[in-house]
């Protein structure tokens, strides 16, 4: 199970936490046994159903600390296994410096999932003001929690912790809301916020395909309780390492879920059939609800997250916005989906940080805030935004996200794949392609069968080559730009369909003369291809947008074929350098495959597109001086 997960959306938040539950081994074992005792309880809430928990307490003389002990919580729907109180795991809390500093760690599987009782909900919504002990939700869930352990878990110390990664982090950011007394402490990490504007589900009114397929042909509908290992394996088997060409036969997502998931799994259907803003996804922004936070904020994320990139930033602008006393910093490394809580964040894919970023971030950021609110130990005022800079691969702190001092420059497009701050000058100009969704852009170069997380800084010299892919570059920088926040794409564009999709990507284009990490070869290869570097087009940041949505997530309009108009969009946040001699590319496309479904560059109800549906669109993107395109960044001086 744990396996299999680790393939899916979720899957560093699942496999962090499930390879902390797995069965104790070797002299790991030997340490959480002889340190810790294990209680299971099922605590009752409000409502009368029934959470099950696993408490793994300190032994008298275990740590030199002494006690009383703080708790230190984490919910997830993802199995809080191995069960049975004589069944340790192999490590506790989120980095060994927890597990020998005693703390008191608190598992619980949510509400509908595995152990527990109650009805499992998709990121269950938020219910403002409480009528009765029927309306609960995961902060009443964890009150409920928090109050039973308090009154029945001796040798505590009055203080609470919680902590999670992706859908942990998303009950994470859900707890803090009208914040217990006893949680002083709270780190939501590549916290799920909004499903529809840019976590798992939707990107700019795209379905992200193939992770959210991957992802529900595992977590399926429970009845529970269910323990894990007596619970059936339906492995989904593909039939093929070559997902490109699965998902391209596969037809529309209703044709997909028909043959494939037949009906099982309306966790599923409710993804790709609400596909416009409606009530189903506005119910579920936790940012709106994010009120009477009372606990100090440490948000985590990744600028590599392929999973949750903008979930962080939505919940810390929403605790900042509606709590504006309460401690809460923002930490973002060059990591993917929870990849700060193991390895050493030293490298992703061919890009390298050339520093320890994850050890760093667990020794001397994480570690230190919870030991301060949750037992008093001393630590430096947190600043409000501490940021890995690649490119230059050097932490920084500011005191506001986006720094103060950076200010808005607009990268334009021109003529001949131009690409300059300058503003285009010319009366006319356009570039254009055909893009073709039975023969879509692949979002890597080389056949896979997941999301690999290196892709979002992977090569895309293999983009670059095709006709139905536009290409703007700078010439060689004279110094360095540093850009840092948010990165908006402003095009004017006419289609010759009524519907098309828009990807925008800002690369960072090594000089010719990069040195290669390993040996260059010759012509006598019998290995594996060397990796080159010189002229590598490392991917910085890439988001979909499907022009139906350019005036409404709510309502989308067709487009008048060959009719000029205006798509503006924001993408996630990013803090880079481009070092002098780089240069800055942006490359357009319309298609992005699998990772967003097709467009049928026909105005229709995508999810039951017919085939005949699928057409080629001429796209156009202006570059002229009364429409000009481009991507706004802020620039640092």
């Amino acid at each position: 199970m744990h396996r299999l997960l680790c393939r899916t959306l979720a899957v560093l938040a699942l496999c962090t936490f499930a390879l902390a539950k797995l069965p104790a081994q070797d002299a790991t074992e030997n340490f959480v046994k002889s340190h810790y005792t294990k209680y299971e309880f099922r605590i009752p809430m409000r409502d009368g159903k029934r959470l099950f928990t696993s408490v793994y307490v300190p032994k008298t003389g275990a740590f030199s600390d002494a006690g009383p002990y703080p708790f230190l919580m984490d919910r997830t729907p993802y199995s809080v296994g191995p069960y049975g109180e004589d069944q340790y795991p192999m490590h506790l809390g989120p980095s060994d410096e927890f597990e020998k500093g005693g703390y008191i760690f608190v598992y619980q599987d949510v509400r509908g999932r595995w152990m527990s009782e109650g009805d499992f909900v998709e990121m269950r919504p938020h219910i403002d003001d409480k009528k009765g002990p029927q309306d609960v939700d995961d902060a009443s869930d964890t009150h409920d929690t928090i109050d039973f352990l308090l009154k029945n878990v001796p040798g505590n110390n009055g203080k609470v912790g919680i902590w999670g990664i992706s859908y942990p982090g998303f009950y994470t950011s859900a707890s803090m809301i009208d914040s217990h007394p006893a949680l002083v402490a709270a780190s939501p990490q590549a916290p799920m916020t909004n499903l529809f504007k840019g976590d798992d589900a939707y990107h700019g009114g795209t379905f992200m395909l193939e992770a959210n397929f991957g992802f529900y042909v595992f977590f399926k509908p429970q009845h529970n309780p269910e323990d894990p290992a007596h619970a059936q394996r339906d492995n989904f088997d593909f039939g093929t390492p070559d997902h490109y060409q699965w998902y391209l036969k596969a037809g529309s997502l209703a044709d997909m879920e028909a043959k494939s998931l037949k009906g099982s799994n309306w966790l599923y259907n409710d993804q790709f059939q609400h596909d416009t803003y409606d009530a189903y996804w506005k119910s579920r922004d936790l940012a709106p609800h994010m009120k009477n936070v009372k606990c100090a904020v440490l948000v985590v994320g990744g600028w590599y997250d392929a999973e949750d990139l903008a979930g962080p930033y939505g919940t810390f602008y929403a605790v900042n916005k509606f709590n504006p006393e309460t401690p809460t910093t923002l930490v973002e490394g060059p990591w993917v989906h929870g990849g700060w809580a193991r390895g050493d964040g030293s490298h992703l894919g061919d890009a390298q940080f050339n520093a320890k970023t994850a050890e760093y971030f667990r020794a001397n950021i994480q570690f230190p805030f919870f030991e301060h609110y949750l037992k008093g130990k001393s630590a430096g005022a947190q600043p409000k935004a501490v940021v890995f800079e690649t490119g230059t691969n050097v932490w920084r702190s500011f005191d506001a996200w986006p720094p103060k001092a950076a200010q808005p420059k607009t990268l334009y497009f021109h003529a001949n794949g131009k690409l300059s701050f300058d503003a285009p000058a010319d009366a006319k100009g356009f570039d254009e392609y055909v893009s073709d969704p039975n023969h879509p852009v692949p979002f890597v170069g080389y056949t896979t069968d997941t999301v690999p997380q290196r892709y979002m800084v992977d090569d895309q010299r293999f983009a670059s080559y095709r006709p139905d892919v536009l290409v703007y570059q700078t010439e060689p920088l004279e110094e360095d730009v540093t850009i840092a926040g948010p990165i908006a794409p402003k095009l004017k564009i006419a289609s010759s369909g009524t519907d098309s999709d828009f990807v925008v990507k800002l690369i960072d284009v090594y000089p010719d003369d990069a040195p290669d990490v390993e040996g260059s070869g010759n012509k006598r290869i019998l290995d594996s291809a060397p990796l080159h570097m010189g002229g590598y087009q490392q991917l910085l940041r890439g988001e979909p947008f499907r022009a139906k949505f350019r005036n409404s997530w709510e309502k989308p309009e067709a487009l008048t074929p060959g009719k000029q108009t205006a798509i503006d969009f924001t993408m996630p946040d990013l803090f880079h350098t481009f070092r002098r001699g780089h240069r800055i590319m942006v490359q357009v496309q319309s298609t992005w495959f699998p990772l967003t479904d097709r467009n049928p560059q026909t105005f229709t109800d995508i999810p039951h597109a017919k085939p005949e549906d699928f057409v080629k669109a001429t796209e156009q993107v202006f570059h002229q001086k009364d429409a000009a395109s481009g991507v706004e960044v802020l620039v640092m001086p």
